[in-house]
């Protein structure tokens, strides 16, 4: 994974981006992770290319190679799960995963509405991707302000994929 630039982001945003690299660099088999606001917007990615022309360059298994489909599944996932219990009347939904024949889901709730998905090959531990999935959550979730959401936001716009600055 190459880490995404940090220049110019505030320190929060910063801490956000260390740990989501380590989250990525130190438990092995995850393929990708996406940090999705309420609405269903990407806030923060592994893949440092989100772009079209990336996404077509890059034959990666799995969500297309990029965030954004990622943070759609995640987003998808995280709104059905979410109707899905409050029909069944069973409370909020903290994670769900789905295991699949050469890979596996993850989405875990952060706070207020925003998620953490992460996507793993099919040799991951998924009680260790559960656990350090749940560090992350536990250090950003306090941290991830509507501030922070729309700094994050914005990077991701400005910025164009693999840039420096």
């Amino acid at each position: 994974m190459t880490a995404p630039t940090t220049y110019g982001l505030s320190s929060e945003a910063r801490n956000l981006h260390w740990l989501l690299t380590n989250l990525v660099e130190e438990v092995p088999g995850i393929q990708s992770v996406a940090v999705v606001s309420s609405d269903g917007l990407l806030l923060l990615s592994s893949d440092p290319g989100h772009t079209e022309r990336s996404r077509q360059a890059r034959p990666a298994k799995g969500p297309r190679g990029s965030s954004a489909d990622l943070a759609t599944i995640v987003s998808g996932v995280g709104s059905l799960t979410v109707g899905a219990a409050k029909l069944l009347d069973y409370g909020g939904v903290r994670h769900t995963m789905v295991a699949m024949d050469e890979g596996s889901l993850f989405v875990m709730s952060i706070s207020d509405g925003s998620l953490l998905g992460v996507h793993g090959s099919a040799e991951c531990d998924m009680s260790v991707v559960a656990y350090h999935m749940a560090l992350f959550v536990g250090r950003a979730g306090h941290v991830l302000t509507p501030e922070l959401r729309s700094e994050l936001r914005q990077s991701l716009e400005t910025r164009p994929a693999g840039s420096d600055r």
